[in-house]
């Protein structure tokens, strides 16, 4: 069972990490935000943050780790990152 355990972990992961491959695909390609709210982006990112934090330190005190959470954490903070970034830097270029 903790095989299994472990590999629905790493399935679930992995599809959260992707989710927003396509959004940061179409900004990367199209350098267009508009449709992208930045509160939205924020709470997205502090809640990527606040809950790694939290996961992290559980694990040290109960002495596990859970690296599927780790690894789905990561790649989100470094996907909204870049989509903040381009929030901010594309909301006055316009595309001609």
């Amino acid at each position: 069972m903790d095989l299994l355990h472990e590999y629905i972990g790493w399935i679930g992961a992995f599809f959260f990490a992707i989710c927003a491959i396509p959004q940061v695909v179409k900004t990367y390609e199209t350098k267009q935000t508009g449709d992208l709210s930045f509160m939205f982006l924020l709470l997205w990112f502090l809640g990527e943050i606040f809950t790694l934090f939290y996961i992290i330190i559980d694990d040290i005190n109960i002495g596990i780790t859970h690296f599927p959470l780790y690894t789905n954490y990561a790649f989100n903070i470094v996907l909204v990152i870049y989509l903040l970034y381009a929030k901010i830097y594309y909301r006055n270029q316009s595309i001609d």
